[in-house]
């Protein structure tokens, strides 16, 4: 079942929790793409200032964080890669959980061929391991760029949310990745994870 636009009118840091181990869905290139969502981050406008709207900045890019939750949040970073995100809260409160990582459970090859030009049965241990275990890894493995942005994640379309029914799952909290500019804010423990999943980004 596809997760509900009401649910994601929560706050970044329960939303971040509740949707691990979820489905996230891609349809790319004629194909169905299912995999588990095994890492996420909470990014908090009002307050955090590692959040792209941090005090309310408003920009032509961060315009999506002000939009009722529920949509995608795609940007470009280092002029090389794509991070996945979904814009939480109400509107005018800019919240968004950042996909950091999941685990693929079909199509196996497609996502090899799209990370590494190779069939999964060709990869090496360590390119398996990181396969899609980062936010802009499993961007290039699914395919998400900016043209997905503002798409509305709990529509069928070409990508968005499913429950899990059969989840049965450990959460550990921990500090965000990759945001030491962010004062006080990069020692906040919102970085939430699988406890022992293979495909998290860093333990």
């Amino acid at each position: 079942m596809i997760i509900s636009e009401e649910f994601y009118k929560k706050g970044a840091i329960e939303v971040a929790k509740s949707i691990l181990g979820d489905f996230l869905v891609r349809e790319v290139d004629g194909r169905k793409i299912k995999s588990i969502i095994v890492e996420t981050e909470s990014y908090i406008g009002a307050m955090d200032k590692a959040c792209h709207a941090y005090n309310y900045k408003k920009t032509e890019r961060t315009k999506p964080l002000f939009e009722e939750g529920g949509l995608a949040y795609v940007y470009f970073i280092y002029g090389l890669y794509h991070c996945f995100n979904i814009v939480t809260n109400v509107k005018d409160e800019p919240e968004a959980v950042l996909i950091r990582a999941i685990e693929p459970i079909d199509s196996f090859d497609y996502l090899a061929n799209k990370r590494y030009k190779k069939n999964y049965n060709e990869l090496t241990k360590y390119q398996i391991k990181n396969l899609t275990n980062g936010p802009s890894k499993l961007c290039s493995a699914l395919s998400i760029t900016r043209d997905d942005n503002y798409k509305k994640l709990y529509l069928e379309g070409d990508l968005y949310l499913e429950y899990n029914p059969n989840k049965n799952i450990e959460i550990v909290e921990s500090k965000r990745v990759g945001i030491d500019y962010a004062e006080e804010a990069k020692d906040f423990l919102w970085r939430f994870y699988i406890k022992d999943n293979q495909y998290v980004s860093r333990k």
